[in-house]
């Protein structure tokens, strides 16, 4: 028994090894189409199974029968199609997170310093000028670097997982990617959104698109 992908992407079957046969004199099959059987892990082209070797070479389409099937090719191009916005989409809320998780590295410090410095001379309340230094110690120390680091670790991952997407490479890494862009707090909070709205989208085309990632 073997299993199909159509020309709208979905899987289709199980049939018999003489219904492909059928399709395949009818040239509503070729060379390219994409299939397994059941003992394939993964889908593969039909001119990698020997048992349709002889019903290769002349196959070609029936007059006025239309492909139920798409070839290799136009099916990689639909996949590439659907993943293309919402990859492009991870891309932007990547590059949107690295750029603001830099500047609060840069400058938030600074800011806190400077305003903080300030509160406490206009304040002069001790318990004040004590929580004041405390913010700023959880800022400028380890953990509010290491924070920012871990964020900009992450987004960096989405941003090469995107990347990847966008190509057809590295299903895992790619789906990663995308929920990795759904979570809260682990990248910048100015990208999350937009990271979330194209984190869905992409999770919902890459399992039609699995198929023809390589």
């Amino acid at each position: 028994m073997y299993t199909v992908i159509g020309g709208d992407g979905k899987e289709y079957g199980p049939i018999s090894g003489e219904d492909m046969g059928r399709w395949l004199a009818e040239g509503r099959l070729n060379a390219d189409s994409l299939a397994k059987a059941e003992s394939d892990a993964a889908f593969r082209t039909l001119a990698t199974f020997p048992e349709f070797a002889h019903l290769l070479g002349g196959a070609a389409p029936a007059p006025g029968v239309a492909p139920v099937l798409a070839t290799g090719d136009s099916g990689r191009q639909a996949a590439l199609d659907k993943v293309r916005v919402p990859a492009i989409g991870l891309m932007i809320s990547a590059v949107v997170s690295i750029l603001f998780i830099i500047l609060e590295l840069f400058f938030r410090s600074m800011l806190l310093q400077i305003f903080g410095s300030s509160f406490e001379q206009q304040s002069g309340d001790p318990q004040v000028q004590q929580l004041m230094q405390q913010m700023e110690h959880a800022t400028r120390g380890p953990v509010g670097i290491g924070s920012n680091i871990f964020q900009l670790i992450i987004s960096i991952l989405i941003l090469i997982g995107a990347a990847r997407m966008i190509k057809l490479r590295g299903y895992e890494f790619s789906f990663a990617a995308a929920i990795m862009s759904v979570i809260p707090c682990i990248t910048s909070c100015c990208a999350w959104p937009l990271g979330l709205i194209f984190g869905i989208w992409a999770m919902s085309v890459l399992r039609k698109a699995k198929p023809h990632f390589s």
